[in-house]
């Protein structure tokens, strides 16, 4: 964004008038700006909080039934029907495991991708830094993610599980998650406001890349010299990882989050970039 004060000619005594103009050339990320709307973050983020659970019968109770019946068809039909190998752990704990971060990211990326042609009037009317809209989401279904969090905890003493010296590592990869998560947010809500095939293939596109990630199944299972590759998923670091911090089922698979990591920073800068680049034409096209 850049500002123009053009003084008025006719009454001096007047303040010039500011005039927003696009950015020209290579752009910055501007994050001070983004700190400076921070309030205006906070109550989009409340926003979303409010939509989700208004008027619901169940409320905030979604965030547990969700991961919890999918837990359940995983192992009905994966653990038990399919007998899918679970790294000698009962497959519900290790599918819900498994579930609690994969169900943040999808939804974080696909309530992201939308987030722009949900907010087509204050695009058009009012000026506001946009990389607000695709991040609202994000940080919105935290909430939602620490309550499914906390479904492992009975689960965890019902199986006699007890987190190892690994979950020290949980916040880094709660941070990776959530990179990870923002990244793709950004990238592809740019990409939908132009093209809106993006919204219509997302819910197809999450399918498709969950089992591209170790949900119902083991990494162990990926051959040794695909590891390295298989790791550029982030999300089979991020899940791998917790289940090795609260199951214990193997050691922390660092050949998968280390490239995981760079992957979610590659992605992270590029759809913000990306993002801060195109956004000169959302007025214009969403």
């Amino acid at each position: 964004m850049r500002l123009l004060s053009k003084l008025n000619i006719s009454n001096p005594e007047s303040p010039p008038a500011i005039i927003i103009l696009p950015p020209k050339g290579w752009v910055s990320l501007n994050l001070r700006e983004l700190w400076e709307y921070r309030d205006l973050l906070y109550f989009m983020v409340w926003r979303d909080i409010k939509a989700r659970y208004a008027q619901s019968v169940l409320g905030i109770g979604w965030a547990v039934i969700q991961p919890l019946f999918t837990m359940i068809v995983f192992t009905v039909v994966f653990g038990q029907l399919a007998g899918v190998p679970s790294d000698n752990v009962a497959y519900s704990i290790f599918s819900l495991t498994a579930l609690v971060p994969w169900t943040y990211f999808s939804s974080s990326v696909s309530a992201s991708v939308g987030s722009l042609s949900k907010s087509s009037a204050l695009l058009t009317k009012v000026y506001v830094p946009r990389l607000v809209l695709p991040m609202a989401p994000v940080a919105s279904k935290l909430v939602d993610f620490g309550i499914s969090l906390l479904i492992l905890v009975p689960m965890l003493f019902w199986y006699r599980k007890v987190p190892t010296l690994d979950a020290l590592f949980l916040p880094l990869l709660v941070l990776m998650m959530i990179l990870a998560a923002s990244g793709f947010g950004m990238l592809l809500s740019a990409v939908a406001v132009q093209y809106r095939d993006v919204n219509y293939a997302m819910s197809f596109a999450m399918q498709l890349f969950m089992y591209a990630a170790p949900v119902v199944y083991p990494a162990s299972k990926i051959p040794a010299e695909y590891r390295t590759l298989y790791g550029l998923n982030p999300m089979a670091g991020v899940i791998e990882g917790f289940r090795s911090a609260l199951l214990g089922t193997q050691p922390m698979p660092w050949d998968l989050i280390l490239p995981g990591a760079a992957v979610t920073a590659v992605v992270f800068v590029s759809g913000a970039y990306y993002f801060r680049r195109t956004e000169r034409i959302f007025a214009d096209v969403v």
